[in-house]
């Protein structure tokens, strides 16, 4: 089974800035319908059936995201996605915006979410059969910190580069 999913996606001139690269607020766009599109293709469902059938969701309580090198406009990337943390309420997600060929990460986006009820409108524990379904998908990274993540791929970057 695959933990990490990915998609490729080609960068409009529309969501760009005057000078053609991929407009900030943009890159947090592609990386997240691109998650989207991971969970339903990986997981198996999608989150509006998962929110009719169990009346709850997950709801973004934290973003970190880092941009290492510019996307330009007609660019191709991958866009890979994976769980990295799994709690009772709160979970984890990496994003990772890479060329084509996966070798350079142009921006790195961490997504902390919460189980949600949108009946009661507060959090709550996983369901232990979503939990057991995430367990699957789970990545354990060696930087537990952002930031040792960023410097992680910056080193890649340049070592890359060379």
């Amino acid at each position: 089974m695959e933990k990490e999913l990915s998609t490729t996606a080609r960068i409009r001139f529309s969501d760009c800035d005057p000078i053609g690269h991929l407009n900030n607020v943009k890159y947090l766009e592609y990386m997240l319908n691109a998650r989207e599109d991971h969970v339903e293709s990986g997981y198996g469902f999608t989150y509006e059936e998962f929110t009719k059938k169990t009346g709850c969701t997950w709801v973004t309580v934290q973003n970190e995201i880092a941009y290492l090198k510019e996307v330009r406009y007609n660019s191709k990337v991958l866009i890979s996605s994976k769980t990295i943390e799994l709690g009772d309420r709160l979970s984890k997600v990496e994003i990772l915006m890479k060329d084509e060929d996966g070798k350079t990460i142009h921006s790195i986006l961490w997504l902390t979410v919460i189980y949600f009820n949108m009946k009661t409108r507060k959090s709550e524990s996983h369901p232990e059969e979503t939990k057991e379904l995430f367990q699957k998908f789970l990545v354990n990274l060696e930087e537990k910190d952002f930031q040792s993540r960023v410097a992680y791929f910056r080193k890649q970057n340049k070592s890359a580069a060379k």
